[in-house]
């Protein structure tokens, strides 16, 4: 039986327009009911953006202690990417714009700036990011009008690599370092071939030995919870 109080690990399938947070506090709130106890720790293990599914690891009790050790460890995705076009967000928050033809593209070409990329490499991230300028979440100022000043910071892509094209749209697969924004690649891909690229799906498969294949919905981690809690 498991012990969510001493602690435990939970994969989550995390749904698209879920925050991080709302999976979290919903496991949270499923606990406090099953165990009656109003202080429970509960973390996740690295953020996915709303617009983002996959893998959410979510630690409980004394587990959360083990969170930053499973947030260094390598990091898998897939996604599309949509060329010819950009968005000051890189993904779909904000309205495509700068729209160009990408007919002299050939999937060689794309293939080959893709591995061009692979490496360590400076990386700036998007200006509506979590990060924090000034005290304040440059999403925050970036959603008021304002452009926050971003640093660029060293980052590993492991792997890039195109697994379809379709049209403008890039499918992709990539394994990379931690704190690495797959928008931020999107985008650096569209400017590397000269077209103009955003991120249009995405969804986190792997982190480290951890495969979203064994992760539940949010709902059926919420009935495990509350079926298997013990004080």
């Amino acid at each position: 039986m498991p012990n969510f109080i001493e602690g435990e690990v939970l994969l989550i399938d995390k749904p698209l327009t879920w925050t991080s947070f709302d999976a979290v506090n919903k496991l949270k709130y499923a606990l406090q009911r099953a165990t009656g106890l109003k202080k429970i720790k509960v973390g996740h293990a690295g953020t996915l953006d709303p617009l983002a599914s996959g893998l959410l690891i979510i630690c409980t009790g004394k587990k959360t202690k083990t969170i930053e050790s499973i947030q260094a460890q390598e990091k898998e995705y897939t996604g599309i990417i949509q060329l010819g076009a950009t968005t000051p967000s890189y993904d779909l928050e904000t309205e495509p714009e700068n729209f160009k033809d990408i007919g002299h593209l050939t999937e060689v070409h794309l293939k080959q700036i893709a591995k061009d990329m692979e490496g360590e490499v400076e990386q700036l991230p998007p200006i509506f990011s979590a990060k924090k300028i000034g005290g304040k979440r440059a999403y925050d100022l970036a959603r008021a009008g304002k452009t926050p000043e971003m640093k660029t910071k060293l980052i590993s892509i492991h792997s890039f690599e195109i697994e379809k094209v379709e049209k403008n749209e890039v499918h992709f697969k990539i394994a990379c370092s931690k704190g690495t924004y797959i928008r931020s690649i999107a985008h650096d891909f569209g400017q590397a071939l000269g077209v103009g690229g955003y991120l249009k799906a995405l969804r986190r498969t792997k982190i480290g030995v951890f495969d979203v294949k064994d992760a539940m919905s949010v709902e059926e981690a919420n009935s495990y919870v509350e079926t298997h809690s013990q004080v």
